[in-house]
């Protein structure tokens, strides 16, 4: 489910709320009752209950990190931020910008870490970035001729389909 973009959990907060189920419970307040005190759901407290008689408090501290732990380190998103900034043909490509199946590539061959491209965009985004799209041209072509074309041509084209 996750949160909503932009919103994080605060752990501090969490982990104050479950010492303080444990204390409600040490003053012998009902597991339902300490769930309405504290907005939470019942299941929660319950599951809390069994984490305190298993391991005492310690139980209730801070999990740590949610999720799981990124693959790549802040030394190697330094890393491929400074090739970023180096420019497509300095990481080999002959020209044009950095797209994110070529950032894709990068980062798989500087780091040797295969990403999803809708992650390398998360990847991206975060160190700032946007991706871009390549616009495929043709090298002989002639722009006036193409502009004609749009403005004379295709327009009876369209004419004539419908």
């Amino acid at each position: 489910m996750g949160n909503p973009a932009g919103i994080q959990r605060n752990f501090t907060a969490l982990e104050q709320r479950r010492m303080k189920t444990a204390k409600l419970l040490k003053q012998g307040v009902s597991q339902s009752e300490v769930a309405r005190r504290l907005g939470v759901h019942r299941q929660s407290v319950i599951r809390w209950v069994q984490q305190l008689a298993q391991s005492g408090p310690a139980g209730l501290k801070q999990a740590g990190r949610a999720g799981r732990k990124p693959k790549l380190s802040v030394a190697q998103l330094r890393q491929i931020k400074r090739s970023l900034k180096r420019g497509p043909v300095a990481a080999g490509y002959a020209s044009g910008p950095w797209t994110v199946g070529r950032v894709r590539e990068l980062i798989e061959y500087q780091c040797g870490v295969r990403y999803h491209e809708a992650h390398v965009w998360r990847i991206m985004q975060q160190l700032g970035w946007t991706w871009q799209r390549l616009i495929r041209r043709v090298l002989e072509g002639d722009e006036q001729a193409i502009r004609y074309w749009k403005q004379v041509h295709r327009p009876r084209i369209i004419k004539s389909t419908r």
